[in-house]
């Protein structure tokens, strides 16, 4: 249904109304200063009152969902997990919850309906990756305070970035608007996941539940919450994502019929094939010698390059940047093939990837064990770029390694989706570039993430819809020791956990009030 004009018009008061009020970012507001006519509006203030009383009560379900991990790849807490979910949504105003089963781990499913003429889809992820105690600073569930130089206090354990954090920001936003009675200006309908850490192997049966479609196919768009900022507190607009595909190869000498069947003493190499070797044989086939580009017959086939304009956006996003920090945060002091920063950046975006996660094979602990293994497995992620698809690239390895006489070498796929493409001119990434405009905040445009997330789920059939990534604030560390999510910024151009509630909930209002 269509608004009359008076009607658009009280929308665009509402959304100006929810502008940060001077108080943003203490010191930093002359950065990221709210229009003059807007400083005094009483629903923002109440609203930011609102987040502010609140504050503690987000920092507290940050901690409690840290300390609950639901990791898919060791089934561990997943049933808790999905039902800790589905409690947050009730919590935060939505209704018709329901814990969504699948052939693998449960999603989850909700709505908020006030009758808005517009409606928003959020995605969550409720799972987070493996993790060792011994290599954190910090207990990884405890959700302890911590001081980030250059940022301020934030907490940290597993999943504070990726991405309970953020999210926690997002349905602070959620509670902050309703404390304040003000109107929530769109509807808003939830699909969450517990696999996205295993490559989302069965979402699609949660957004094609038809209930579920139905919903997802009045949105707008959807995204994901995200914590974009960085040290400038520059943000990128992404306009894609990489897919993705999570597999193990596996070569054994039963299967091969060469090895051994188990593992067997060393000595007897010198008359024993080893599959071990088997392994790192085939493995040497699937990439150049430098380990840099895949070989796979076949494989660029239907790579799209990018095109004059994507480069020139990375160009220009990598004048802002800063090359050495980076390096820094990375460990790493040269590119692949010395690049300089702006072409590696456009090789980061344009090239998809072969990349070994880890290897396995025989005795890795202290000393040595004199043993021949008879089984070896890499694991590995293939990162795909536009127009390639996983079903593609899944037939392109299998018919590699039987081309090459490893036939025996086992593929087993755990998960993986099709890379993501957003529209420039959708009125989603429009809504992104104008909240961030509003905010203050320098944005760049990024045709595509190195990263995946299963945005194709949304923008393939028979969903298709926009599907992309918002948020202010600061984390780092997703997947490593040490994750974080910045709670009390020192640094005057980044948003702490208040801060990036508002710019959440400013983002609703400036989807509902976009053209």
């Amino acid at each position: 249904m269509m608004r009359n004009d008076d009607q658009a018009f009280q929308m665009m008061l509402e959304r100006r109304r929810l502008l940060r009020g001077a108080a943003m970012l203490g010191a930093g507001a002359a950065v990221m200063s709210p229009l003059p006519v807007l400083a005094a509006s009483s629903q923002s203030a109440a609203i930011r009152k609102a987040a502010e009383a609140g504050k503690d009560a987000s920092i507290k379900r940050i901690r409690d969902w840290i300390a609950l991990p639901s990791i898919a790849a060791e089934n561990r807490n997943m049933a808790e997990g999905a039902a800790y979910m589905a409690e947050l949504a009730r919590d935060a105003g939505f209704s018709n919850v329901e814990i969504v089963p699948t052939d693998g781990h449960p999603g989850v499913f909700g709505t908020i309906d006030v009758g808005a003429p517009r409606t928003l889809g959020i995605y969550f992820m409720y799972d987070v990756k493996q993790f060792d105690p011994a290599e954190w600073s910090s207990p990884p569930l405890e959700g302890r305070m911590v001081e980030r130089p250059g940022f301020g206090q934030a907490i940290m354990g597993r999943g504070a970035v990726n991405q309970k954090g953020p999210e926690a920001a997002f349905l602070a936003a959620l509670h902050a608007i309703r404390t304040a009675k003000a109107n929530l200006p769109v509807n808003i309908v939830l699909v969450c996941e517990g696999e996205e850490e295993i490559g989302s192997p069965h979402f699609r049966q949660v957004a094609t539940k038809p209930n579920v479609l139905a919903a997802l196919r009045k949105c707008e768009g959807i995204f994901i919450p995200f914590a974009s900022q960085g040290r400038t507190g520059n943000v990128t607009v992404n306009l894609g994502s990489k897919g993705i595909i999570e597999l193990e190869l596996v070569a054994s000498g039963e299967k091969w019929g060469r090895g051994p069947k188990g593992d067997v003493h060393s000595s007897l190499k010198a008359m024993v094939d080893s599959p071990a070797w088997r392994l790192v044989q085939a493995l040497q086939t699937l990439v150049t010698p430098d380990g840099n580009k895949p070989a796979i017959e076949g494989w660029f086939e239907n790579v799209r390059p990018l095109t004059e304009r994507e480069k020139t956006l990375i160009r220009e996003a990598a004048k802002a940047g800063d090359e050495a920090q980076q390096k820094a945060a990375l460990g790493v002091t040269h590119w692949i093939d010395n690049l300089a920063y702006d072409d590696a950046l456009i090789r980061l975006a344009q090239e998809p990837t072969v990349n070994i996660e880890g290897l396995v094979a025989g005795y890795t602990g202290p000393g040595g064990k004199t043993i021949l293994p008879g089984r070896a497995v890499a694991k590995l992620d293939l990162r795909l770029v536009p127009d390639q698809t996983r079903a593609e690239a899944e037939q392109k390895l299998r018919a590699h390694l039987d081309k090459h006489g490893f036939k025996d070498v086992g593929v087993n796929v755990s998960g993986g989706y099709d890379p993501t493409e957003v529209a420039e001119g959708s009125r989603l990434v429009r809504s992104e570039l104008a909240t961030y405009k509003q905010l203050g905040i320098a944005t760049s445009l990024n045709p595509r993430m190195a990263g995946s997330w299963p945005g194709a789920t949304f923008t393939a059939p028979p969903v298709s819809i926009p599907a992309a990534h918002f948020g202010i604030g600061h984390g780092s560390g997703a997947h490593a020791p040490d994750e974080y999510y910045l709670i009390d910024s020192t640094n005057p151009k980044v948003a702490g956990l208040v801060d990036a509630t508002m710019g959440f909930a400013e983002f609703l209002y400036t989807l509902a009030a976009i053209k």
